[in-house]
């Protein structure tokens, strides 16, 4: 197995991405901000499955942590990530410094309207536009064929797909699906900043996922109803600071009162040091 390449400049990025295409390589991107776990691994199995070379980013990128959020404490660990990728088979990660995605004079910005108006973009003002800037500079550095994103982060997804079809980007945007712990809990780097009790509770918001998934499923079709249910749950078993549970069409993320399609669930809480999201998919019976 070759060895993991860590690279740490745009240009050597560049250089190294277009080697690969003079070679007739497909390369797989699969971005993240590190301290990874099985749901990010999940994602880079994507990516070596689909693809002939696989990069992994590895970037906190400051720019979608608002003043209050938690971009001092998100979790980093750099030497394990690389021992999880170098086991995983992965041809190289990017893990640019700050000053070289944002260097002082830095003053351009990517951002992608509509979709970015509800769910989290109504309680992190600017993150999405931290996310698509980030991104792009990625696709840019990176030049993929492909790029893998997770489930859990429904609304950013979308963003994303809309930010390549807007900007005609020559590459697909592939979802896989959420992985979660064996009590539901969706995976995230977060989960560690959970205190004991914290995380014996959390479980709450994948159990008022699923009673909401089998309300739309048993032909319920009020939103507000089947919100208030979910919400009634999380309030007694987790806690009563609730961003948002919303019933969403899946393409435009506009909130829907009627339940007649597809739809997704998406909530987000907040404990004390840490803020969790997660969604799910539901359909009505057809009739």
């Amino acid at each position: 197995m070759p060895e993991l390449q860590r690279i740490s400049t745009v240009v050597a990025m560049q250089a190294q991405s277009e080697t690969w295409r003079r070679e007739g390589l497909c390369i797989g991107l699969v971005p993240t901000m590190g301290f990874l776990h099985e749901g990010h691994l999940s994602l880079v199995d994507y990516s070596l499955a689909h693809s002939d070379r696989t990069v992994v980013s590895i970037f906190v990128n400051p720019l979608q942590f608002g003043p209050r959020e938690d971009l001092a404490i998100y979790p980093r660990d750099m030497e394990r990530d690389l021992d999880l990728l170098n086991q995983r088979g992965v041809d190289a990660v990017f893990h640019p410094e700050t000053v070289e995605f944002y260097p002082p004079n830095f003053s351009t910005f990517v951002e992608v309207q509509e979709l970015t108006a509800g769910l989290c973009g109504v309680f992190r003002p600017g993150h999405f536009r931290g996310v698509t800037t980030v991104v792009a500079k990625l696709f840019a550095a990176v030049r993929p064929h492909l790029a893998v994103f997770g489930q859990k982060d429904y609304q950013q997804s979308a963003i994303i797909r809309q930010l390549v079809r807007d900007l005609n980007l020559d590459l697909s945007v592939e979802v896989a699906p959420t992985i979660r712990e064996t009590d539901g809990l969706a995976m995230s780097s977060r989960n560690i900043n959970l205190s004991d009790d914290e995380r014996r509770r959390a479980p709450a918001l994948y159990r008022a996922l699923v009673m909401g998934k089998e309300r739309i499923e048993e032909g319920r079709r009020d939103a507000t109803a089947i919100i208030a249910d979910m919400r009634a749950t999380i309030e007694r078993d987790l806690t009563t600071d609730i961003d948002y549970i919303s019933i969403v069409d899946p393409d435009t993320l506009a909130e829907v009162a009627e339940i007649t399609g597809p739809v997704v669930i998406a909530l987000a809480v907040r404990l004390a040091k840490v803020r969790l999201i997660d969604n799910i998919a539901a359909s009505p019976p057809q009739r």
